[in-house]
């Protein structure tokens, strides 16, 4: 046991009056005189006895009342086990976990009232000279700066839930910003659920001059169903087809779920309603199809009902469907483009936009504006024209190249080199057969009926000559169809975020038979479908993701992201990078739903935004699990504040400054006076 101030055992001494009083009574005593005293010497020894004893017991009391009361003025307390009690002013940083977890519901309420209120406890707990700052998953300039009491309240009042959310790494080491001038008594409260989904103690860079305080709040239930994302199986949306979504479904509970209702709705009509069952703390598959009936930026989201985390039952995403396709090829010097096969298949058909220019012939400036760009029986390819097609597959164009019979090799080679494809190595004049078709990609994969169909069942092209393509497995190549010896007669390379398309033949009837084969329309028409660049279905809140478009502005020209219905609008900056525009958001997004992107007045992008799913999974550390994170990652400075019902100030003071004694002997003093007044009432 220790004392806050020692100097008040001098006091002690006080002790010497009672006993002083004791040994100097000067009672005077009354004398009563009897005619015969035998009968009184019994009474006499009894009646000396008690007295005796009274007077022992009175002072007993008197001593034990002016030593508590002493006591307690010099605050005696059992000090905290390896813990030193700090001098000076302290500065103490508290972070309150805000995020959408904390929405989940305990005894006290919401966590996140119950950690409004157990922040407040830990203010009450210091003096007010000491200096605070708030801190939650928002990262708000005004909670960068230390305050006092009186402002750290008022900013506790301003905390929302937020849909941002914060590994423990990212917390610590924006409290450690703000201890950077501070050298001494630095104090950290962490007040959260501590999901596992944001600790990362691995990179949790520990300071040792700081003492970290955990303090784990802990729901009744923790039971969450929510959409976790969703995709196509196809890559691109067609008009008028049927298309196949795909939606992932997480039940974070111990409670199975049959019959669940889902929704979904294009442009705010229902399109598709549908039913799962899942497991308990499992995970579903649920495929909802439709047709897109029509043409433009489709607005959807995705929904179903839960209770009481509700943020997440809502899946937002858009996609286009393209009015038209541009399509451009250029030709040969000994190419007729009014006889062409291309002209034929791509003029007839009103998806299509398709032009023809001869190759001493070409717009660069317009070449971005085509989504799929097709090389018919070029002799060579130019640096320039080389560079240009380089730009337009790498920004996510598609190519086509069909070689000439008198094709200079090495301008093919060099250009291929640089998209790093494999290139054409020699003419092989053999006869030739194609024999293998590759029915699983996605160009031919709902071209057949069966998938089964074996390649000698069909008629495929003839061919009476071709060019080798070199076989390098850096090349990611993925083959189309093949010959009889095992040579790649069309194969697919994709680069950057383009596709590149490589014949072995060209179009004219000396290479083979393929433009006058079936299978010529299907392949030539699913290439081109799948030349369209398809944007992400959604973007994640707090991820500050780029958002890419072709549009480029200049001057006083401004895009505009906007949502009528709230009537949402901000200005995002964009930035000029290889011919396409970079849009920052810079977390300026804060609420799920659909948005539209203009560039000034003209609509050229739908933009989806959802929250983020790593705080749908509300599993957390309990108590003992954060102790043995703790202790197996040798963190020394960190305690873990286990408060349930207690309060906040009374476990901090006795954490810092030990188990104080004074109430307890305070209450003593007056128990040994009352005793002293009792004997002295009631002991005759």
């Amino acid at each position: 046991m220790s004392f806050t101030y020692p100097a008040f055992l001098f006091a002690l001494s006080a002790i010497a009056i009672p006993v002083i009083i004791h040994l100097f009574n000067f009672r005077k005593f009354k004398t009563v005189y009897f005619s015969n005293v035998r009968f009184l010497k019994e009474v006499k020894q009894e009646t000396q006895a008690k007295s005796k004893l009274k007077h022992l017991l009175v002072l007993a009391s008197r001593i034990l009342a002016i030593i508590f009361l002493v006591f307690a003025f010099s605050q005696p307390f059992i000090p905290a086990e390896n813990n030193k009690i700090p001098v000076g002013d302290k500065t103490i940083s508290i972070f309150i976990d805000n995020s959408f977890s904390m929405e989940a519901i305990n005894k006290n309420g919401t966590l996140l009232d119950e950690a409004k209120k157990r922040a407040l406890e830990i203010v009450s707990a210091y003096k007010p000279t000491d200096r605070f700052q708030l801190l939650t998953n928002d990262f708000e300039g005004k909670h960068q700066r230390l305050v006092n009491k009186e402002e750290f309240i008022e900013l506790l009042d301003d905390v929302k839930i937020s849909p941002a959310s914060r590994y423990l790494s990212e917390i610590a080491l924006r409290q450690m910003d703000a201890f950077q001038q501070i050298n001494k008594n630095k104090i950290s409260f962490i007040i959260s659920d501590f999901q596992k989904s944001i600790i990362d103690a691995e990179q949790l860079k520990n300071d040792t001059s700081i003492n970290f305080n955990f303090i784990p709040l802990i729901a009744a239930e923790k039971s969450n169903v929510f959409i976790d994302t969703c995709w196509f199986e196809s890559p691109v949306r067609q008009y008028n087809q049927v298309e196949k979504l795909h939606v992932r479904i997480k039940n974070v509970s111990d409670k199975v779920l049959e019959n669940n209702s889902i929704k979904l709705f294009i442009n705010n009509i229902q399109k598709t309603p549908a039913s799962f069952n899942i497991d308990k703390n499992n995970e579903t598959e649920v495929v909802l199809s439709f047709s897109s009936k029509e043409t433009g930026i489709q607005h959807c989201r995705i929904e179903l009902n839960d209770y009481p985390v509700t943020f997440d039952d809502k899946f937002y995403f858009s996609f286009e469907v393209e009015k038209s396709i541009t399509v451009l090829s250029i030709n040969g010097s000994g190419v007729d483009p009014t006889t062409s096969r291309l002209s034929k298949l791509f003029g007839a058909d009103s998806l299509f936009i398709f032009s023809n220019t001869l190759e001493n012939k070409i717009d660069y400036s317009a070449l971005s504006k085509n989504k799929l760009v097709i090389l018919n029986e070029l002799k060579t390819i130019s640096s320039g024209l080389g560079q240009e097609l380089k730009r337009f597959v790498e920004n996510g164009g598609s190519l086509v190249v069909f070689p000439n019979k008198e094709s200079e090799l090495l301008s093919y080679k060099d250009f291929f080199i640089s998209i790093r494809t494999n290139y054409y190595e020699r003419l092989d004049t053999t006869n030739s057969k194609v024999d293998k078709i590759n029915m699983e990609h996605f160009i031919y994969k709902d071209v057949f009926d069966k998938k089964t169909v074996s390649a000698t069942n069909l008629d495929l092209p003839k061919v009476h000559e071709h060019f080798v393509l070199t076989k390098t497995t850096k090349s990611n190549e993925e083959y189309l169809l093949k010959l009889q010896n095992g040579d790649a007669f069309m194969s697919l390379h994709t680069v950057e975020k383009g596709k590149c398309y490589l014949s072995a033949v060209g179009l004219s009837e000396e290479f083979s038979t393929l433009t006058k084969h079936a299978i010529f329309v299907p392949t030539l028409y699913k290439i081109a479908m799948y030349s369209q660049v398809s944007q992400p279905l959604f973007y994640t809140i707090g991820m500050d993701e780029t958002v890419e478009c072709s549009i480029i502005i200049s001057g006083e020209n401004v895009f505009h992201i906007k949502n009528a219905i709230s009537k949402f609008d901000i200005i995002p900056e964009h930035k000029l990078h290889d011919s396409k525009t970079a849009i920052l958001v810079h977390n300026q997004i804060k609420s799920a739903n659909n948005y539209d992107l203009y560039a000034n007045t003209e609509l050229i992008e739908g933009l989806s935004y959802n929250f983020d799913r790593k705080e749908s999974d509300l599993t957390c550390y309990k108590t003992e699990e954060l102790k043995e994170l703790i202790s197996k990652n040798n963190f020394s400075n960190i305690n873990i504040l286990e408060l349930d019902s207690m309060n906040a100030t009374q476990s901090l003071m006795e954490l810092e400054q030990g188990k104080k004694l004074w109430k307890v002997c305070l209450i003593l003093a007056l128990l040994f006076l009352g005793i002293e007044v009792l004997l002295l009432r009631y002991m005759k």
